[in-house]
């Protein structure tokens, strides 16, 4: 096994934990706009990061036989959740602000921003 392999597992490893802290913070922080960020973080840390991992560990293995499109479709994956991710919780809580469906945080700059005070 090579240095590929250990270098995917920790990154899996390091996924794990970024699940487990976005875990956290969604049950531990105060309001929508902040466990919306708990949330991109437990989504990228935790899904992006161990696909990349995923695909340092398959071209690390030298016992998989189809290891190169393992590799590909686990490293386009993570490129395609690391694009979406952010873009959605965007939306999200954009969407959210402008319908007024969550008590509004003590300093708002997007009100500041569109002139809404």
């Amino acid at each position: 096994m090579s240095v590929l392999f250990y270098v995917g597992a920790v990154l899996i490893v390091i996924g794990a934990l970024c699940d487990l802290f976005g875990a956290l913070g969604l049950l531990r922080f105060p309001n929508f706009y902040v466990r919306m960020h708990a949330a991109t973080v437990g989504i990228i840390g935790g899904a992006a990061v161990p696909l990349f991992g995923v695909a340092l560990l398959a071209l690390g293995a030298d016992f998989l036989h189809h290891r190169y499109a393992i590799a590909g479709a686990s490293f386009i994956t993570g490129v395609i959740v690391l694009l979406a991710s952010p873009a959605g919780s965007h939306a999200l809580a954009y969407a959210a602000h402008k319908a007024k469906l969550v008590q509004r945080p003590e300093i708002d700059h997007l009100a500041e921003v569109r002139g809404d005070d």
